[in-house]
């Protein structure tokens, strides 16, 4: 036989007042009952028609642009648009130049800002290898670019559209949902 009992605990009232501040007026005690009551997911992730963030994000083969620059400027996209950007980049040195390799975002006017670099300054013999992953996002007219200073520097990777402009995710290549 089901039974509700009142759970009297400042801590559990206050938790639920910060909560849902809504119920702040509210001065009944908190129930708790005996009886399992199944709640049911209704929201498009739950269901199946939306993927979930992390999972939306994937890699997948259809979805990607790779890109390898080697002592040059690239341009890698030029969409708006938000993008995933996976690289690695390995920078070495055997004279007494600074070298490296630069992400940097380009606008319709030709201003650039720099968003990303790896640097190995002055030295023999030196090098160094670094990854990431990092989103992107490029308005109408920008285009993102990747540059390598010498032909001892390398950067590649892909990159992936996960949202247009106005933010409408693009699923992984060959994803559909039930």
């Amino acid at each position: 036989m089901a039974q509700i009992t009142s759970v009297v605990s400042e801590s559990l009232q206050a938790k639920v007042r910060a909560l849902l501040p809504s119920q702040a007026g509210f001065t009944e005690d908190l129930q708790a009952q005996n009886v399992i009551v199944p709640i049911i997911d209704l929201t498009e992730t739950a269901s199946g028609s939306v993927l979930r963030q992390d999972l939306q994000t994937a890699i997948a083969f259809g979805s990607q642009t790779v890109f390898n620059v080697k002592n040059t400027t690239t341009t890698v996209l030029a969409t708006a648009g938000f993008y995933r950007v996976l690289f690695v980049s390995f920078v070495a040195t055997g004279t007494n130049t600074d070298r490296f390799n630069r992400f940097f975002i380009e606008d319709a006017a030709g201003s650039t800002v720099n968003i990303w670099e790896h640097d190995v300054f002055s030295g023999a013999n030196v090098g160094s290898t670094t990854q990431g992953d990092f989103v992107i996002f490029l308005k109408s007219g920008d285009s993102f670019k990747v540059t390598s200073t010498e032909t001892s520097c390398v950067i590649a990777g892909s990159v992936r559209q996960i949202a247009d402009l106005t933010g409408n995710l693009v699923n992984p290549s060959g994803f559909t949902s039930e």
